[in-house]
C-alpha cells in the first residue's frame, strides 16, 4: 500500500501526526511544510494517487530560475498532512516542530488535461519518467516549477526549480518563514503549540537558566547557571570593540589551550535585546541590514546576550568564502552563517572576567538550537599540531588557539589568543591602480600599501583573484578618490620585472585617497618588504585605513603555563612543500600519505628517455605541486590515461577502477550501455594522486563537472588544436583572438599551455549551465574566430576535412569529456606541464617547452594558481549572449 513505508516509521499514539485522509475537492493540492527535525529543512509534497508525494528541500525553495533546489525523494504521506501543524515528540521519527510554510492548489504546466483525474495521470506519467512541470497557486509560491531526476545522487534524488515567468525573482522566498495557517514562525509554534502527544511545548533554554537547579538536571546545565552567578551584574554592553589574537608563525601543542577554526569572514559581535539584534563590526560598523538573515533569526530569541563571532559565507564546496561574504545580496549568492564562538554578557551579568572554558560552557548551554544562519563554533580539545596540520588539508584560513583560563580583554590584542594561518594573508590599504597598454580591463593591478611610524609603506601590486565584475564595482569605488598626488612614502616602480616576467607590460599608475582597504594573500614577505605573489581576496569595509599596519608574525609567543611559569611555545620545524617525496637511493619505499601507505616501486624505471626523467621524478613531483593541482581535481571523475612503461612505452585509457582502487579512495558509479556497474576514481587528496600516478598515469585528465554537479560544468572550455601544417605561432594568434572576443562581451577567461602542441581556454561556469548550454556557448565563440581567421582554422570535426587547419574543438563540452588539467605533467618529449599563463604571455616567442617538470614548480611557486578563478563564479551566459549579440550579429 502506499503508506505502508509511512505507518512503518510512526507510533501512532505518540505522535499527533495524521494517518488518513481523502481528497474531496476538484483540484490537486500542494504544500510546503517547514520542519525544524534534526536539520532544517522544506517538505514539498504534491497530491497524486490520492497521497501526497513528499520531497525533502534541505536548502527550502527558490523562485530564482537559476537556482536549482536538491529535493530527496521520501514516503508517501497520507492527504490529510497538508494541513498538520505541530510538534513532533523527540525519539519519534522525525521529531521536531512543523509548520505549513504554504499551500494551494496545483496542475501540470501546459496541460489540456479538463479533470483532476486526467491531470492526476498525466503527472504520475511525468513522476515515472523522472520530470515534472507544473504551476503551483499558493500564497508565497506562484507559477511554474519543475521536479527533474538529479543523475548522480541516487535512486530519490531530485531537482526543483523555478522555471521563467513572471513570478520568477532573485529575492529569497524563505525570508518569509510564517505559517499561511497559524501566521507563526517555527519558534513561536514551538511555545505555543498543544498539537503535541506525550511532552510538554519545549522549554526556551532563558526558562532552563531560570530554573532552580535540581538533580534532574544535566550535568552541564547545573555547571552553566552556576556560572554565570559568578558574572558582574550591569546594564548590556554596548560597542564594544572586540578581543584580538597575536599571530605566530607555527603551530604547538601545550596545556592549558584549546583549539578553533579560523573563520575566514567578518568579525561581528551580537548584540540581542528584547527581540532586537544589531551587529556590529570590529570598529562599530553596522552589519544589521547587510546580513539581515542572521539578525531576523536572533530576533525570535528570547534571550537578551552579548555574543562574539564570525559571520561568513559557505560555499558549494563547503568552504567559508569570503569574496561571496563581501558581495551578500541574498540566499543565491551562497549560506549566510554566523558562528558564535564567546559570549561577554547574559541577562544582566558581565561575564568577560570569566575564564574562557566558563564562558564556552555558558555559550553551549544558552545559544538556541543551531539554526542554518546561527550555528556555535566548536571548541577542539585535542592536539594543536594535529588540528593545524588536519585544517590545511581542508583548506582552512587557520586556526586559533586560546588559553582556557583566559579572560575577555576587551579592545586588546592578547597573547592569549594566538592565529596560526594556513597560508600568510594581510589587510592592505589601496594607495592607487595600474592599467597597462592594450588592456580592455578596468585596471591591471592594485597599488598596495600599509601605515608605518603613519607613513603609508608601498608593500607591491596585485593583479589576481578579481573578475571583471569585480572590477568594474571597485572601479566605481576608485573614480571619487583619485587624486594627482602620489600617498605612498616612496614612488613605487609599477614597471619592475621579475624573474618569470623579464618584459612585463608597460603600466600607467593612478593614484588614490588611501580610504579603501582590501585582503590579500601571499607567499612570503621579500628583504624589501613587499609581498611576493599576492592574490586578492575581497574588500574588507569593516576596517578603517589608519588601522591597518604590517601584521608580522612572531617566530614563537611566550605563555603563562596553569602553574604560573613563563615559557617560549615549542613549535615543529616548519616544512616546506617543496621537500622531495622519495629519496634518490631506495628502488622500493613505502611512504604514509593522508594516513595511508603507499608502495612506491621501480622508481628508477625511465618514462621521459630523452631526458632521463624517472618514475621517481614524476612522483616528487606530484607531491610537490599537490596543493595547486588539487583544487582542480577535488571531487571530480577522472580518466586514467596508463603509460606503465614511459612515454614511449605502450599506453591505454582506463575508466572503470571498481574492484582495483584501494578502500579509502573515493569513486563515483556509473553504468555502461551493456547494464554493467562500474566506478570512477575521483580526484580527492595527495593520496589518490600518487595512486593514480603509481599506475603509470603520467597526465591527469578529470571532468569537466564534479559528483555534486555531473550534469552541470563548472567550466566552458575552447581547445584550439593544431594540424602539421599550422604553427604554433598560428595557435597564439588563434587564443588572442578568442581573447579579443570574450574581451568584448566581458567574460572572463583563462588561458594555459596544453603541454603538447595546444592552447587551452576556460571560461568560468559556475555549474549554472548543462554540458548542452556550454557546448553551444563555445561553439557560438569559435564560429565567431573561425569567421575573423578563416584561412587556418576550421571547424570540422573530421580531420579528414579540416584540410590542414587548426580544429578550434567546441566539442570537448560534452558529458565525461576529459583534457589534461591545469599543473598536469604530458607524456611528450621533455617532460612537458600544462601550465596556466598570464594573457600578456601568449605572445610570440612562447614555446610549449617552457614549461617543464624541472622548472614547473618554481613557476608555479612565483606566479600562483592563475587558474583559481576558473573555480570561482560563473558567467551570466544570458547577458554574455545578449552582448554577442550586439556586438557581432548588429544588422547594418
Amino acid at each position: 500500500m502506499a503508506l505502508d513505508k509511512y505507518k512503518q516509521k510512526r507510533d501512532a499514539s505518540k505522535t499527533p501526526e495524521p494517518f488518513g485522509g481523502k481528497g474531496n475537492e476538484n483540484k490537486l493540492r500542494f504544500v510546503v511544510q517547514k520542519h525544524a527535525a534534526s536539520h532544517l529543512h522544506y517538505d514539498f509534497r504534491l497530491e497524486m494517487e490520492g497521497v501526497l508525494k513528499s520531497w525533502a528541500v534541505p536548502k527550502g525553495p527558490s523562485v530564482d530560475p537559476d537556482v536549482k533546489r536538491l529535493a530527496m525523494m521520501v514516503e508517501d504521506h497520507p492527504y490529510d498532512y497538508r494541513n498538520f501543524e505541530g510538534i513532533i515528540p523527540q525519539g519519534q521519527y522525525g521529531g521536531g516542530t512543523v509548520i505549513v510554510w504554504d499551500e494551494g492548489f496545483y496542475e501540470p504546466f501546459e496541460s489540456e488535461a479538463a479533470t483532476k483525474k486526467e491531470q492526476d495521470k498525466e503527472l504520475r506519467a511525468g513522476l515515472h519518467s523522472g520530470k515534472i512541470k507544473f504551476v503551483l497557486h499558493g500564497e508565497k509560491l506562484k507559477g511554474a516549477f519543475a521536479l527533474v531526476k538529479a543523475h548522480g545522487r541516487g535512486e530519490n534524488g531530485w531537482l526543483l526549480m523555478k522555471l521563467d515567468d513572471k513570478y520568477a525573482s532573485e529575492k529569497d522566498i524563505t525570508l518569509k518563514d510564517k505559517s499561511v495557517i497559524s501566521k507563526k514562525t517555527l519558534e513561536q509554534l514551538a511555545k505555543t503549540s498543544k498539537n503535541i502527544y506525550g511532552q510538554k511545548p519545549a522549554e526556551s533554554q532563558q526558562e532552563k537558566l531560570e530554573k532552580k537547579v535540581d538533580t534532574s538536571e544535566k550535568p552541564q546545565e547545573l555547571q552553566a547557571n552556576d556560572l554565570l552567578k559568578k558574572g558582574k551584574k550591569s546594564k548590556m554592553l554596548t560597542e564594544v570593540k572586540p578581543m584580538l589574537a597575536t599571530l605566530v608563525n607555527e603551530p604547538f601543542d601545550s596545556p592549558g589551550w584549546s583549539y578553533e577554526v579560523k573563520w575566514d569572514g567578518y568579525r561581528a559581535l551580537a548584540y540581542v535585546n528584547k527581540g532586537k539584534t544589531e551587529l556590529l563590526s570590529r570598529n562599530i560598523k553596522s552589519f544589521t541590514e547587510k546580513y539581515y538573515p542572521i539578525a531576523a533569526v536572533m530576533d525570535s530569541w528570547s534571550i537578551n546576550a552579548v555574543f562574539d563571532g564570525e559571520i561568513l559565507v559557505i560555499g558549494k564546496d563547503g568552504k567559508a568564502n569570503f569574496s561571496a561574504l563581501q558581495n551578500w545580496r541574498s540566499e543565491a549568492d551562497g549560506d549566510l552563517v554566523y558562528y558564535a564562538f564567546d559570549i561577554l554578557w547574559y541577562d544582566g551579568k558581565d561575564i568577560t572576567g570569566l575564564p574562557l572554558s566558563e564562558r564556552q560552557a555558558i555559550l553551549r548551554e544558552i545559544l538556541p538550537a543551531n539554526d542554518d544562519h546561527v550555528r556555535l563554533s566548536r571548541v577542539f580539545d585535542i592536539n594543536g599540531i594535529d588540528f593545524f596540520e588536519a585544517a590545511q588539508k581542508m583548506g582552512l584560513e587557520g586556526i586559533m588557539a586560546k588559553k582556557t583560563d583566559s579572560t575577555y580583554a576587551i579592545d586588546s590584542r592578547s597573547k592569549d589568543w594566538l592565529k596560526i594561518k594556513v597560508n600568510q594573508r594581510q589587510e592592505v590599504v589601496i594607495g592607487g591602480f595600474t592599467k597597462n597598454e592594450g588592456t580592455s580591463k578596468q585596471f591591471s593591478s592594485l597599488l598596495l600599501g600599509v601605515y608605518e611610524k603613519g607613513k603609508l609603506e608601498y608593500v607591491g601590486k596585485v593583479g589576481t583573484g578579481f573578475s571583471d565584475k569585480k572590477q568594474k564595482e571597485m572601479m566605481e569605488l576608485f573614480k571619487p578618490l583619485i587624486i594627482d598626488t602620489m600617498p605612498f612614502d616612496t614612488e613605487p616602480d609599477v614597471n619592475k620585472p621579475s624573474r618569470f616576467r623579464p618584459n612585463p607590460p608597460k603600466a600607467k599608475a593612478t593614484w588614490l585617497k588611501p580610504e579603501l582597504v582590501c585582503e590579500v594573500s601571499f607567499i612570503e614577505v621579500t628583504a624589501d618588504g613587499v609581498f611576493r605573489h599576492p592574490s586578492f581576496e575581497g574588500m574588507r569595509s569593516d576596517k578603517k585605513a589608519k588601522d591597518v599596519v604590517r601584521e608580522t608574525a612572531t617566530a614563537t609567543a611566550t605563555i603563562t603555563t596553569n602553574e604560573g611559569r613563563k615559557e617560549k611555545l615549542v613549535a615543529p620545524p616548519k616544512r616546506s612543500s617543496a621537500t622531495t617525496l622519495l629519496n634518490p637511493k631506495e628502488e622500493t619505499q613505502v611512504k604514509k600519505v593522508n594516513g595511508h601507505n603507499l608502495k612506491f616501486t621501480n622508481l628508477s624505471k625511465v618514462y621521459w628517455p630523452e631526458e632521463g626523467y624517472t618514475k621517481r621524478d614524476m612522483f616528487n613531483y606530484y607531491h610537490q605541486v599537490a596543493e595547486y593541482i588539487l583544487p582542480h581535481l577535488k571531487d571530480r571523475p577522472l580518466s586514467l590515461n596508463r603509460f606503465p612503461s614511459g612515454i614511449h612505452g605502450k599506453s591505454f585509457y582506463q575508466k572503470d577502477v571498481k574492484g582495483k582502487a584501494p578502500d579509502w579512495a573515493k569513486t563515483y558509479p556509473y553504468h555502461t550501455s551493456d547494464g554493467e556497474d562500474k566506478e570512477f576514481l575521483v580526484g580527492n587528496d595527495e593520496a589518490t594522486l600518487l595512486w593514480m600516478a603509481s599506475l603509470g598515469c603520467i597526465e591527469m585528465n578529470p571532468w569537466f563537472s564534479k559528483t555534486t554537479h555531473p550534469d552541470n560544468p563548472d567550466y566552458c572550455v575552447i581547445d584550439l588544436d593544431p594540424s602539421d601544417k599550422t604553427t604554433f605561432e598560428q595557435v597564439i594568434q588563434a587564443a588572442r583572438e578568442v581573447k579579443d572576443v570574450l574581451d568584448a562581451i566581458n567574460v572572463p577567461s583563462y588561458v594555459k599551455t596544453s603541454g603538447s602542441t595546444g592552447i587551452h581556454i576556460y571560461i568560468p561556469l559556475g555549474a549554472r549551465y548543462s554540458y548542452d548550454q556550454s557546448q553551444m556557448f563555445a561553439r557560438l565563440l569559435v564560429s565567431i574566430v573561425h569567421d575573423r581567421l578563416p584561412d587556418f582554422t576550421s571547424l570540422e570535426r573530421k580531420i579528414k576535412d579540416r584540410n590542414g587547419k587548426m580544429y578550434l574543438d567546441f566539442l570537448q563540452n560534452r558529458p565525461g569529456a576529459t583534457i589534461a588539467c591545469a599543473y598536469s605533467l604530458r607524456p611528450k618529449p621533455g617532460a612537458t606541464v600544462s601550465m596556466p599563463l598570464h594573457w600578456d604571455e601568449v605572445k610570440k616567442g612562447l614555446k610549449m617547452k617552457d614549461f617543464t617538470i624541472r622548472n614547473a614548480l618554481e613557476r608555479i611557486k612565483s606566479e600562483g594558481d592563475l587558474f583559481k578563478g576558473t573555480l570561482e563564479e560563473g558567467i551570466d551566459m544570458e547577458k554574455a549572449l545578449e552582448q554577442a549579440q550586439d556586438a557581432f550579429y548588429k544588422k547594418n
